[in-house]
């Protein structure tokens, strides 16, 4: 798999760079959808449901994730490594990797609005401070938090 990623990115390394305009046509379609994906799964069915932070940040992810790993595959097999289709992929590959991220930064961010989150993040009923890795007493929470 890692020999067929750096493969694409040999023979479309020149093609991204010289056509921005056709790489941005086909993230923004890759980005709305795993966001929009993301967004059903985490915020509204995963609270519907009633589960827990940690499965329904995962949960969420892997529902918003675009398998490329799968696409390259097949694109790679049914149409060569010179196609379009190839090309598609590998700009998903890089869109799904930094978009991710991102959404992993949202999980951790919204975790207390979940049941049985247990973070150590204020906003998760933690009393360890990220920022000085300090334990703080109810009163400093509630002055930090408030």
């Amino acid at each position: 798999m890692l020999l067929t990623l750096v493969l694409l990115f040999s023979f479309k390394g020149e093609v991204i760079m010289g056509n921005p305009l056709t790489i941005l046509w086909i993230a923004i379609p890759l980005f709305i959808q795993t966001i929009v994906i993301f967004a059903i799964g985490y915020f509204v069915l995963a609270r519907w449901l009633k589960l827990s932070y940690h499965d329904a940040a995962p949960a969420a992810m892997i529902g918003a994730s675009n398998h490329f790993e799968v696409a390259i595959v097949t694109a790679v097999i049914l149409f060569g490594l010179s196609s379009g289709a190839a090309l598609a992929t590998v700009v998903g590959v890089l869109i799904e990797v930094s978009l991710m991220l991102m959404l992993v930064a949202i999980c951790k961010r919204t975790c207390h609005l979940f049941n049985e989150c247990h973070l150590d993040y204020l906003q998760c009923g933690s009393k360890i401070d990220l920022l000085t890795g300090k334990y703080m007493t109810d009163e400093e929470k509630v002055r930090r938090s408030g």
